[in-house]
């Protein structure tokens, strides 16, 4: 696996602050986790206490922030060994990297040590996104395809139908039906805020649908093809003519803010918003969406594969105690405490079988359980881009240097959504740091 020294020292020196974080407490053990600061990871920082009275002796410590900034601390710290925590928080872009450069502890013997844990339950397509070499080396808590919400009472009021399997074209006709400025009510919530793992999600599964790679298979970066362009002015301009007031710096967090509060009338994004969507205490949309598969407009499918999953760093200093913590948060008894807690739309989705197979999950996620599981099932390359390319991912490029390029690169968009340059401006200086990374592949042939 290639590395990026480069990348790195950028990260580490945007994160300097964070050393000495995750220091053992005197008398006691305190795990350190990092993770991303999302409604599932806030019910199990709630409920963290449980793990606190079963383990006397350990203490939690959670380190929670947006998303950005949590992946910036986290591959600081992972890849400089730097320490500061016990457990942290990564998705399948991450695991397989890291774990070939030597970064994460191999979990099997964890596992396999564990009783019930029943690693065979977890949905093949998550758990081998996570493994390498056949091992696993984190544990998903939650997976995700991506599918479209949508407002049925709003689509039955305009005399629309949504289609069993939508185009973007057909999205976009939609939005500007439903668009009503007046009452506040967007046309359909897409991300624009900058970020590999923001904007550049959802964008990427549009541009892979318009036949429209980062990469072709030998190399040459692609962000100025005619196809490129097509999908970044379609994206652009449906969100600046339809989309939410603020589009450029919004995310998952804040469309799902906006749909849950009925001021959009679509929201493409990650399968998880649904329990979001479905929860009475947040939302006030609650039976009133639909959802359908992603939008396509040349391939079968456009959904992506992702899971944020647990992980311990090679140089963790209490490697058990972290898997016990890790083992707790992501096997089938915390999602029956989640169900009894909080509700069943508030179980962690998209990871294990049984999840589905539970009666009272299926009464309360009827409207999204399938399309979740259909999502998963169908989100693969062969489905959902054109051609071949040279390297692994749905809506992100499974490479090293994806984290600075993708945030290059979504900068640029989310100026063109602000208004601050063309779309062919953002693409002619994007195309410049593909073609940088593309050539250093090249000449590794």
């Amino acid at each position: 696996m290639r590395k990026l020294p480069y990348l790195l020292l950028t990260v580490a020196l945007l994160v300097s602050g964070c050393a000495g974080a995750g220091a053992l407490g005197s008398g006691g053990r305190t795990l350190v986790i990092a993770i991303v600061s999302n409604p599932q990871m806030k019910d199990a920082i709630s409920l963290s206490g449980e793990f606190e009275k079963e383990n006397p002796g350990v203490k939690l410590k959670f380190v929670s922030l947006p998303e950005n900034q949590a992946r910036a601390k986290i591959t600081a710290s992972t890849a400089t060994e730097g320490g500061e925590f016990d457990v942290v928080m990564i998705s399948n872009y991450e695991a397989p990297q890291w774990a070939a450069n030597g970064w994460l502890e191999n979990l099997d013997p964890h596992i396999a040590a564990t009783p019930g844990y029943d690693e065979a339950d977890f949905i093949p397509s998550i758990k081998e996104s996570l493994s390498y070499k056949n091992s696993l080396y984190a544990v998903p808590f939650y997976g995700e395809s991506s599918f479209l919400a949508y407002r049925k009472d709003l689509f039955e009021k305009a005399g629309l139908v949504m289609p069993a399997k939508p185009t973007w074209t057909q999205i976009a006709d939609f939005a500007a039906k439903l668009d009503d400025k007046a009452k506040g009510v967007a046309g359909i919530c897409l991300r624009g805020k900058p970020g590999w793992g923001e904007s550049l999600a959802p964008f990427t599964t549009v541009a892979n649908t318009f036949g429209a790679p980062w990469f072709d298979k030998d190399w040459n970066a692609q962000l100025e093809s005619p196809a490129f362009k097509a999908a970044a002015n379609f994206y652009v301009n449906l969100v600046r003519d339809h989309g939410e007031v603020g589009s450029s710096s919004a995310g998952f967090s804040e469309c799902g803010t906006r749909y849950t509060q009925g001021n959009a009338a679509m929201w493409y994004d990650a399968t998880v918003m649904a329990g979001t969507n479905e929860d009475p205490a947040s939302s006030k949309i609650v039976g009133k969406s639909g959802y359908a598969p992603a939008p396509v407009e040349k391939t079968q499918s456009s959904g992506w594969l992702y899971t944020w999953s647990l992980a311990i760093p090679k140089v963790a200093k209490d490697k058990d105690t972290a898997w016990k913590f890790m083992a707790w948060m992501t096997d089938k008894a915390y999602q029956q405490k989640v169900g009894e807690t909080y509700g069943w739309n508030r179980v962690p989705p998209g990871t294990r079988q049984s999840t589905y197979a539970n009666p009272a999950y299926r009464d309360a996620a009827k409207a999204y359980a399938q399309p979740t599981l259909d999502g998963i099932a169908d989100a693969n390359q062969q489905k959902g881009m054109v051609g071949p390319v040279p390297y692994p991912g749905i809506q992100f490029v499974g490479i090293p240097e994806f984290q600075d390029l993708g945030t290059r690169v979504s900068q640029r968009l989310s100026a063109a959504i602000a208004g601050q340059e063309s779309v062919d401006e953002a693409l002619k200086q994007s195309q410049e740091y593909a073609a940088t990374v593309g050539k250093s592949y090249q000449e590794a042939k």
